[in-house]
């Protein structure tokens, strides 16, 4: 009887911690809907996670603790200790060549938190003339920091160019605009860089700005092009997003005309070895 009253004991103290360091770890999100979708879990269910009614199978805590980039053991702790864990009140040194460049993006989740969610990006590159590459881009807070994950997923349909592309970035608000500096998943790659300002102080559903990067064609041409952000609605799953991506003609019925206006007529702006002169 001892026994199985300490095993009681025992769950309901692990279910309540769980659902304390998980409510911590949402405490950020744009949404808890979003939040869901992003894990592929059941709101209702999460819930169940949330007030602490229940807690998730070993597959499911998996997935949460791989969304959140924690240790699964982790969810478990005392959550006084896994909140002074998550937020230190001593920030890490930084390296003295980063210092500089890296404090710039620390404490950005609360300025930026009302453009945190998922975006179609629209830009004209070199690697894909007469068309409009729309990319999927996610901003999200992580301790402190907000950070992107852009994906560009296009193909010709004869089969002479295949882009899978995946970035990692950081954002800063200055000045009123928002400062995007990313670089590729993999180590070859160019950073690129992208300046946006939303239409209107108060509307965020479309953002437009500047991107400068490198094409993704075997010349790696340097462009500069105008780029326009469209603000996703929640209901739309990560893997409907995803299936979106792509170049499109600049004609496309499933080109946005507000897009296409704010993109106009421009042709990106590239540099090649032809503009310099012979040694």
């Amino acid at each position: 009887m001892y026994a199985q009253s300490r095993h009681i004991t025992k769950a309901r103290t692990m279910r309540t911690a769980f659902s304390q360091n998980l409510r911590f770890l949402c405490a950020e999100a744009p949404s808890i809907a979003q939040i869901c979708r992003e894990i592929g879990l059941n709101r209702q269910q999460f819930n169940r996670y949330l007030s602490g009614a229940g807690l998730p199978s070993a597959h499911n805590l998996r997935r949460i603790a791989r969304h959140f980039d924690v240790g699964e053991a982790d969810l478990f702790t005392d959550p006084d200790h896994f909140a002074a864990a998550r937020h230190p009140t001593t920030a890490p040194k930084l390296p003295a060549p980063l210092l500089h460049i890296g404090t710039g993006f620390a404490d950005q989740a609360r300025p930026l938190r009302r453009f945190l969610g998922t975006y179609h990006g629209y830009f004209c590159t070199p690697t894909w003339p007469g068309q409009v590459l729309r990319s999927l881009i996610h901003l999200k807070e992580v301790d402190g920091y907000v950070v992107s994950h852009t994906f560009e997923r296009a193909h010709a349909s004869d089969g002479s160019i295949r882009q899978r592309s995946t970035y990692l970035g950081l954002v800063a608000e200055r000045g009123g605009r928002l400062c995007l500096t990313e670089r590729p998943r993999n180590s070859v790659g160019a950073l690129s860089e992208t300046i946006l300002m939303p239409e209107h102080p108060h509307q965020i559903s479309y953002l437009q700005g500047l991107v400068v990067g490198v094409s993704a064609g075997a010349n790696r041409r340097p462009f500069s092009t105008r780029t326009v952000w469209v603000r996703l609605e929640e209901k739309r799953t990560a893997r409907e997003a995803l299936a979106d991506v792509g170049a499109l003609p600049k004609d496309s019925p499933r080109l946005d005309p507000k897009v296409r206006r704010l993109l106009g007529d421009e042709v990106p702006l590239s540099v090649t070895l032809d503009a310099y002169p012979p040694s």
